[in-house]
């Protein structure tokens, strides 16, 4: 590893452990203020009441803040529900902005220094690491010892890196409460963007745009020379900062209802819920522009585009999901499962998460209309449910914490409802395809080794038939990859994609179904 490397490589794990120690940082200290400023007017007065015993009090960590919380409110909360006083229990969570007022902590005095000592050191070694790598190899990439690399391999430090993501996760989507110092630091920039304190989903918003940004000039080095790879890697990068987290931030700051104008139903499964239809309605031009905006993505653009470039159009050259596996995931994409089962498992979980979205979306725009007297609180409870085990669980804890056990395409792959739907329209009416050169495979496997999605790509290869599968996001890398130029991406005649090309064994002619 060559100096300037390991100067990266230090910076940046300086960085992740300050970012680790920081939310452990300073006191906190709660005021009936405080409580009468940040709970909602229906709540304020019994909230007062019941946090009293906590004021004037200095708790030494978030641990012991959120614990005497707990036992003020639990009791109470916990005995309505017990009389079965529905009306009457306090179903919002306010330990976060409880958890953030009360916080008395250096990070919140200095939170650029904190900031720079975390974030900053991070992203700058990220940068110097990632800029020197592959600078003394020729381009191009091989099979080089990948399988044995703790890091990229299920060993020790992808396990390692693996639970930590997996940790962030659980802690930033269910007990945000415990990150408030880390929400502190960022609290600048925020207001900056937006006008507004940071929350929680700021904080993530901005490492994940980082980590994309980062990891990018990786991508640039690794496939220097690839005209695709460098193109579709720029545009992630733009659509990631600009149009995810720019612009929406942006937005609010000229108070206009938050919107991500890259984001489509089903992926962005609360578009069609009665308080974002409410949201656009009452916002004027703008937000009916959002409105209709959202509604032709999904029944123009979705096949529209997808029938001349394949899903790759957008999974591959917009998404963020995409953008991130592409980026801070590529150094794990050879670990997706090529096998058969895994393709079975596949196939009947992703689309029945789709199946899922359609019919909770349905059943949200016939009681919206309805007035909410077809189903009642029926559809709460399912957006609740889909919230969790599908927007959360799978597509957050799942679908980023395990890229170094399963692949850098988990949620893609498995649990993304758009990914199926373009994929169905892929699949049965475009033209894109990946074309192959049977003659000149030397079955050297590297392109099933790097296929993020699990294809097998050398079985089609070794047969000259072209591929044409739902899953492929066209990302090209197994093009990339391959040492003859037996692959490649091509937008051609539809009916001429899938055919049925016979192999030439001695005298016999065996036909090979794609």
């Amino acid at each position: 590893m060559r100096g300037i490397e390991k100067i990266g490589l230090g910076l940046f794990l300086v960085g992740v452990v300050a970012f680790l120690v920081i939310p452990f940082l300073g006191s906190y200290s709660l005021s009936e203020e405080m409580v009468l400023a940040h709970t909602k007017d229906i709540h304020r007065d019994k909230m007062a009441e019941l946090l009293a015993p906590m004021y004037a009090q200095e708790y030494g960590s978030s641990f012991s803040f959120l614990s005497a919380y707990r036992e003020q409110f639990n009791p109470y909360n916990e005995g309505l529900k017990s009389q079965q006083l529905w009306d009457e229990v306090i179903w919002d969570d306010y330990t976060f902005p409880l958890a953030k007022a009360a916080l008395q902590s250096p990070v919140r005095d200095s939170p650029w220094l904190f900031f720079g000592l975390s974030i900053g050191l991070a992203v700058l070694g990220g940068f110097l690491y990632n800029f020197r790598q592959y600078a003394d190899e020729p381009t191009g990439v091989k099979n080089n010892g990948v399988f044995h690399s703790s890091m990229k391999n299920r060993g020790l430090l992808g396990m390692i890196t693996g639970s930590l993501l997996i940790l962030f996760y659980v802690v930033l989507y269910w007990f945000p409460a415990y990150l408030v110092n880390l929400v502190a630091m960022v609290d600048p920039i925020s207001v900056f963007l937006s006008g507004n304190p940071s929350s929680q989903w700021f904080l993530y918003g901005l490492i994940y745009t980082l980590a994309i940004l980062v990891m990018g000039v990786r991508m640039f080095r690794k496939y220097r020379g690839n005209r695709y790879q460098q193109l579709r890697t720029a545009s992630v990068m733009f659509f990631q900062t600009a149009f995810a987290f720019l612009i929406p931030e942006i937005l609010v700051l000229l108070n206009q209802p938050y919107f991500d104008f890259k984001n489509i139903w089903p992926l962005d499964y609360d578009f069609f819920y009665d308080y974002q239809i409410s949201t656009f309605l009452s916002a004027g031009g703008v937000g009916m522009f959002m409105l209709i905006w959202g509604v032709l993505l999904i029944i123009i653009a979705v096949p529209l585009f997808t029938y001349f470039y394949g899903k790759r159009w957008y999974c591959s050259w917009v998404c963020g999901c995409g953008g991130l596996a592409e980026t801070v995931g590529d150094p794990y994409r050879q670990l997706s499962d090529k096998s058969l089962k895994a393709w079975k498992f596949e196939r009947w979980i992703v689309h029945s998460v789709l199946a899922l979205a359609v019919v909770m979306t349905l059943l949200t725009i016939a009681n919206y209309f309805s007035g909410f007297s077809l189903l009642g609180n029926v559809t709460n409870q399912l957006h609740s449910f889909y919230g969790f085990a599908i927007g959360s669980a799978f597509a957050g804890v799942v679908g980023t914490g395990f890229y170094p056990f399963m692949g850098n395409r988990v949620w893609c792959r498995f649990g993304c409802p758009l990914a199926a739907y373009l994929g169905i329209v892929q699949r049965f009416k475009s033209r894109f395809r990946i074309t192959t050169n049977g003659g000149q495979c030397i079955s050297c496997g590297n392109c099933s080794t790097y296929c993020e999605m699990g294809i097998d790509v050398r079985w089609y290869a070794q047969r000259g038939q072209n591929v044409v599968r739902a899953s492929c996001v066209g990302c090209g890398v197994c093009a990339s990859v391959c040492p003859r130029g037996v692959l490649k991406l091509e937008n051609g005649p539809e009916q001429n994609r899938i055919n049925e090309l016979p192999i030439i064994i001695g005298n016999d002619s065996i036909k090979i179904k794609a």
